[in-house]
This record gives C-alpha cells, sequence and structure tokens, in this order.
C-alpha cells in the first residue's frame, strides 16, 4: 500500500535512461489492470524518440514536460478487442493507474495526462502516430527518474465519507 500514499504526479525528471526491464514491469503492470469482461482493449506505444516527444509535448497546454522525459507511454484502446464498447476508458484508466503505481515501485516518477474523451487531444496523437481508424487514444504517461522524492500526503477528508445515506 505504500506505492498508493507515495504516488505524486511527477513532472521533472533527471536526464538518465529508464531501462529496458523497468519498462517492461510497467507495460506488464498496466496489462494487469481490470477490464469490463476481461476484454482488455489496451494498447500501448512507448516512445524514446525526442522528436516524437517533443511533438507530443504540444497536445495540451499541460503536457510540455512530456519533451524533457527520456520516456513516455501512449495508452491506446484497439477497438476490435472490445466487447462492451460503453466501458473502454474505465478500462485504459485503470491500466493508466497500475502504471503510475508501477512506475512509484520501481523508483520512477510519472505523471497522468488526459487525452481522451477530448477529440482534439485524441486526433493530435492520432496523427503523430498516423494511427487508424480502430485505435482510439485514451493518455499520455511520461515517465522518468524524478528529481524530486515522492514523499507522502494525506488526502483523507472525512467530511467525503458518508455511510448508508447521504446526508
Amino acid at each position: 500500500m505504500e506505492v498508493i500514499f507515495k504516488r505524486r504526479s511527477i513532472r521533472r525528471y533527471q536526464d538518465k535512461e529508464v531501462e529496458k526491464e523497468k519498462i517492461e514491469k510497467l507495460l506488464r503492470a498496466a496489462m494487469q489492470a481490470p477490464s469490463a469482461g476481461n476484454q482488455r482493449p489496451w494498447e500501448f506505444i512507448v516512445v524514446k524518440d525526442k522528436a516524437i516527444l517533443e511533438k507530443l509535448s504540444s497536445v495540451s497546454p499541460y503536457s510540455k514536460m512530456i519533451a524533457k522525459a527520456n520516456l513516455a507511454i501512449v495508452l491506446l484502446c484497439n477497438k476490435k478487442y472490445m466487447k462492451y464498447p460503453e466501458y473502454w476508458q474505465q478500462d485504459i484508466a485503470a491500466a493508466t493507474q497500475n502504471l503510475l503505481l508501477e512506475a512509484v515501485y520501481l523508483g520512477l516518477g510519472a505523471v497522468w495526462l488526459g487525452i481522451a474523451p477530448l477529440k482534439e487531444r485524441m486526433e493530435y496523437v492520432k496523427g503523430i502516430f498516423n494511427l487508424p481508424e480502430n485505435i482510439d487514444v485514451f493518455s499520455i504517461v511520461p515517465v522518468g527518474y524524478p528529481l524530486e522524492e515522492n514523499k507522502f500526503v494525506d488526502r483523507y477528508e472525512e467530511n467525503r465519507v458518508k455511510f448508508d445515506r447521504y446526508e
């Protein structure tokens, strides 16, 4: 549970390459996520090319850190795997969260950059990779060795918890 409490959005990274073994562990963690009817609609693009990272950094006003990362993982949905299309975003969100938690476990930092459901962002990323029609873009996760340490911040708010009814 420690990784859940230590996880933070890390936007600044050391100039140090993420090892291939750690990249595979991140992807394995993402693919262990639950999904509706076990449809597992996810696919991933691991981006290390600096020119592509630079292009991805322009997807939104909040994505500039991608250009400074040594690695970003683009989380996709392949519609051909879908049995329950209304749940694909939940599925890929669970995969994104698993990836973020594994990053903390591995001593890495990462940040979730939302792409879906904003069509202009989805189309921008689709254009960079020339993705086919059956592929949707959900999120981008820049990953690297953090410049600052992940520290616990207690976010529990008792006033947001209700028992048996909402009052």
